[in-house]
């Protein structure tokens, strides 16, 4: 059994988005087509947030509040060239915004589970070598049921 599922796009506010260099096209909410030829591998595309500050970042938080008690699945769906690869970071924080841990998904459905001190936590999408993808959304989804877990798992 599953619980609770949101759903994560890319915004067209450029804030937290790598710019430089970069060509970004916004087809629909959930086709963001983008392009950079000499972006270097580790550098960080682009990051939503649990927690912000709207009178600093104006802008809101995207990504869903979760506990340390609970397990989540997480699937992303983003094209890119087979050679190429992305990397998504997961870094969870305490209430003093000190990081308490990081979860690093190279895998289309992965699952993790944060620390019990995480107050707020940011995901983070990574160059892993990539020059060009289209981003449609990424799926955060509480896992309820560890046998239906470790089935998922299997197959």
């Amino acid at each position: 059994m599953t619980g609770e599922k949101w759903t994560v796009y890319w915004n067209e506010y450029s804030s937290n988005t790598y710019l430089y260099g970069s060509e970004i096209s916004y087809h629909a909410k959930d086709d963001v087509e983008f392009e950079n030829l000499l972006m270097p591998p580790g550098t960080v595309i682009k990051q939503w947030y649990s927690k912000t500050y709207y009178q600093m970042q104006r802008i809101e938080p995207a990504l869903p509040m979760i506990d340390g008690e609970s397990r989540y699945r997480i699937t992303v769906h983003i094209d890119c060239p087979e050679d190429e690869t992305w990397l998504i970071q997961l870094i969870f924080c305490d209430k003093y915004d000190a990081v308490a841990g990081r979860v690093a998904i190279r895998d289309e459905v992965s699952y993790f589970q944060c620390p019990l001190r995480t107050y707020s936590y940011r995901m983070e999408l990574v160059n892993g070598g990539i020059t060009r993808f289209h981003f449609h959304y990424v799926e955060i989804q509480e896992v309820e049921d560890e046998q239906e877990e470790e089935a998922e798992e299997t197959k």
